[in-house]
């Protein structure tokens, strides 16, 4: 570890302020757990002042090839200096060319760039699940003592105050406390004290994990009363248009957050006869859509039939042209007998139950009977089989 100083004119008094800057990089650190070696240790995460302060960190800080975390958090959508809760301005911006650029999403913390070959001391928004190093600061110790917040009248052995809304005591030297807020489920919370911890002024902001949405206000403020200001909010999953089973199908699903909310997922299947027409499997993702269209289930199709030559045919089609239970009546011309099943039906493998008949004509002794126009008059012919 590392400690290094610079000084700050306090505006004013003429007096002279100093703080130091300590960092850690064995280990090197996610950047919550980073923030919180920080804050047991010193004051809390730096957070840069002026464009002289960053060179003269680039100048004192030893190389890490994993860099270091800074006192910014993305918190609701703005860059936010989580020492003071403040959104960061433009004019104290510091990025690395091309950033921030929330590159493979999810990169809501501010990294520094010290002693790096391109855009030294620049920042570079990443994943607050990576590992660098910390990088602290710590207020001097010799602060002035506080003004109290209330009016006190001094009488012969005794005094009585009147304190200002927010605080209480003898001397009011107590802030009003509200409860302890809980982080929501499958949420976030970040929380200011500028007295104590969740005491009078204290506020707390809440963001929702990937896939679930804030039902509530995204901020509540410990009030003088002793009360937030708005309830803690929750983190819902989103959700996806409601599914019904396909026709002639069968779907089981599974809703570890809900009815057809975030991460809910379907199997899907298909009566015996039916064949599936897209996925087998949908998930309700992150952005409230399914994976994939929800699919059919059509019937199997069978070889299409043509009605036996000197034969008739008469077929019903319940789920399309020969398919799955589509079944065919034949017969044949006067005259002719059938050879083979008079029924044929599709079946739920896509064949047909028999083979096709045929017509023949009725056999006599080697003779078929054929009723034509003779040269004289009609009349029954025989003609020969050889």
């Amino acid at each position: 570890m590392l400690s290094c100083f610079v000084t700050e004119i306090l505006s004013g008094n003429g007096g002279v302020n100093a703080w130091t800057y300590h960092y850690n990089i064995t280990p090197n650190m996610n950047w919550d757990t980073a923030r919180q070696w920080c804050r047991d240790h010193y004051t809390d995460m730096v957070a840069i002042q002026n464009q002289n302060e960053i060179k003269y960190l680039n100048d004192v800080l030893p190389s890490n090839p994993n860099y270091y975390w800074i006192g910014i958090r993305k918190i609701n959508g703005r860059w936010t200096w989580v020492g003071t809760n403040k959104t960061l301005k433009k004019e104290a911006e510091n990025w690395a060319p091309g950033e921030p650029n929330n590159k493979g999403r999810a990169q809501d913390c501010v990294e520094i760039y010290i002693k790096r070959s391109s855009h030294a001391s620049k920042w570079n928004d990443e994943r607050c699940t990576r590992q660098k190093g910390a990088l602290c600061f710590q207020e001097p110790l010799a602060q002035p003592p506080p003004a109290l917040p209330g009016e006190c009248i001094e009488t012969i052995g005794n005094h009585t105050c009147d304190c200002y809304p927010g605080f209480h005591g003898p001397r009011c030297e107590y802030a009003v406390k509200c409860e302890a807020l809980n982080i929501p489920s499958h949420g976030s919370m970040d929380c200011a004290h500028p007295i104590e911890k969740f005491s009078y002024n204290s506020g707390c902001w809440f963001g929702c994990e990937e896939g679930f949405l804030l039902n509530g206000t995204n901020s509540t403020q410990c009030t003088s009363q002793g009360r937030w200001s708005a309830q803690t909010p929750a983190c819902q999953a989103l959700k996806c248009e409601s599914l019904k089973t396909p026709i002639r199908g069968v779907m089981n699903c599974s809703h570890p957050f809900g009815d057809y909310r975030f991460n809910s997922s379907c199997e899907i299947g298909c009566a015996e006869g039916f064949i599936m027409r897209g996925s087998d499997r949908l998930q309700c993702n992150a952005s409230g859509l399914w994976t994939e269209p929800l699919p059919t289930c059509q019937a199997l199709k069978c070889e299409t039939l043509l009605a036996p030559i000197r034969g008739v045919m008469n077929c019903s089609h319940p789920f399309g042209d020969y398919r799955f239970n589509s079944s065919c009546e034949i017969g044949c011309a006067e005259g002719f007998i059938m050879r083979g099943s008079d029924r044929l039906q599709c079946n739920a493998s896509g064949l047909w139950t028999e083979p096709l008949p045929t017509c023949q004509g009725e056999s006599y002794t080697g003779y078929n009977i054929f009723t034509y126009n003779c040269q004289s008059h009609f009349k029954t012919c025989l003609m020969a089989l050889f």
